[in-house]
């Protein structure tokens, strides 16, 4: 009998600690035309941390698709490009390119963002 508590998944949410870092994933992501999901957070900012849970959970369910984590105080330069002006932010992107934006901690509407652009990524365990 396997304990279920002891067997955590893995994390899919790649967390993004410096520019290169950055740069490094959103050209990889482009080059094999994966779109990504960007949560733009801050260690201090309580409604993103407490996202946190939630963002880990999308990942586990949208498997093709690449998820990271950016604290901009650690990556400013990629959340100053991104003009991310407050947290968090939800960033879809594809081909390097912003293509929808969401701003606040609001699960509900980042469902909706991804699967209106990603239909055939529709995660079976989400419920609309």
């Amino acid at each position: 009998m396997m304990d279920r508590q002891s067997k955590k998944p893995k994390s899919r949410v790649v967390k993004i600690n410096s520019q290169r870092a950055w740069d490094f994933f959103i050209t990889q992501a482009s080059n094999q035309a994966c779109p990504v999901v960007v949560h733009f957070t801050a260690a201090w900012c309580v409604p993103s941390v407490a996202m946190n849970p939630f963002f880990e959970e999308l990942a586990l369910c949208y498997q093709d698709i690449l998820f990271l984590s950016v604290d901009v105080d650690d990556v400013k330069e990629a959340a100053s490009k991104m003009e991310i002006t407050a947290m968090p932010t939800f960033l879809l992107m594809r081909q390097g390119t912003q293509i929808d934006k969401l701003v606040g901690a609001n699960p509900d509407e980042i469902k909706k963002m991804i699967d209106a652009f990603t239909p055939q990524f529709r995660s079976s365990k989400i419920s609309i």
